[in-house]
């Protein structure tokens, strides 16, 4: 490992306007800019689709490399397919075929994004490693802690907390103080007239096309087994209807269940052992507590036995107020009113004064 240098930087670049714009401000702050762009996975090369889309592909690395020779730094290109593949996909199918919902940002963000990239900023002697993501770094007592953006529409804070200390604190977020409007501007006012109306890619990377059912039937072996018919029940255990296989549901699903009933129905539990997809009316699937597993926190210390947090259990899902307890190594979260479409497999994110303390994933 080279010595690292505290004025260098390895950012890693998608082609897209956040870490376009991310770069020109940390250029601006005279900081030493070393681009990276990944490639993680080949969506034509899968037989999943006609044609590349999304992050990753062979056009976003090439637009990523020109933005870095027009910057005028050096760039980078790190083949991750692998590790992206043994991680990432390996955890969102197995997490579908046990009948839970994954989120792959957060195991990508821990495991690629910082994991194997951090590795590169070592090798290269950056001391720091930046990204576009809309999230700030905020030091308490010695303790790193994420903190929400400032834009609060765009705040990606709830994809990264499973990050630990060491990254945490050679994290730099050039965007975290400014909203989408501002870095659409500053693109505009250097020259990149453009990239400053360029669109955003709102899909999982890899299932550009948001079919994670058909990404399913071509990776896994099998599948068929997995995916075969059997009964929609209620929670007594009434028979409703048929369907074509659980993989294909989530919990809190209402369109695509292809049976009509007087009222509108949702998917309150998925049984993969019996292959039945319990449906249920909306007013069921809310609850005022849950499990959460295999949790990080900054400092368990710092928040007492019963903290009281604001706990966020889905992306666009606004935070609750809950009260955390420990049991056996996991956490018991109970709020103070129901939360609707709490799904397995999801994060429950746990917030107090926009600071990140923790969080884990949601238990069955």
């Amino acid at each position: 490992m080279e010595k690292l240098n505290k004025n260098r930087v390895l950012l890693s670049m998608s082609g897209g306007i956040d870490s376009s714009v991310a770069a020109m401000i940390l250029l601006k702050q005279g900081y030493e800019v070393v681009g990276v762009t990944y490639r993680t996975w080949d969506s034509v090369a899968q037989g999943c689709f006609e044609k590349e889309k999304g992050c990753c592909t062979i056009n976003s690395i090439m637009e990523a490399k020109k933005m870095a020779q027009k910057l005028g730094f050096e760039h980078h290109f790190l083949d991750l397919r692998e590790p992206f593949k043994n991680s990432v996909i390996k955890d969102f199918i197995d997490e579908y075929l046990a009948g839970r919902t994954p989120n792959p940002c957060v195991v990508c963000n821990a495991s690629i994004k910082w994991g194997e990239v951090l590795k590169m900023a070592d090798s290269l002697g950056c001391q720091y490693i930046a990204t576009g993501h809309y999230a700030q770094i905020s030091e308490v007592d010695g303790d790193f802690y994420l903190k929400k953006g400032v834009d609060t529409k765009k705040d990606q804070t709830y994809f990264l907390w499973r990050l630990p200390q060491e990254v945490l604190k050679r994290t730099i977020f050039p965007l975290g103080t400014l909203t989408k409007p501002e870095v659409r501007q500053i693109a505009l006012e250097n020259g990149f007239e453009k990239l400053s109306k360029k669109a955003e890619s709102q899909e999982i990377c890899f299932i550009p096309d948001n079919d994670y059912r058909l990404f399913l039937k071509n990776e896994v072996k099998g599948y068929e087994k997995y995916c075969k018919e059997g009964y929609f029940i209620d929670n007594q255990g009434n028979i409703l209807g048929r369907h074509n296989g659980y993989p294909a549901f989530t919990v809190g699903q209402r369109k695509g269940l292809n049976v009509a009933f007087g009222t509108p129905k949702y998917v309150a539990k998925i049984l993969p052992e019996s292959n039945a997809v319990v449906l249920a009316d909306r007013e069921e699937l809310e609850t005022s507590e849950l499990l959460a597993k295999n949790c990080v926190f900054t400092n368990s210390a710092k928040l007492g036995e019963s903290p009281v947090v604001e706990a966020r259990i889905r992306y666009r899902s606004p935070a609750t107020e809950a009260q955390l307890s420990f049991e056996s190594g996991d956490v018991r979260v109970k709020f103070s009113s129901k939360v609707w479409g709490v799904a397995p497999g999801q994060s429950v994110v746990f917030y107090q004064n926009d600071l990140i303390v923790g969080g884990g994933i949601i238990g069955l």
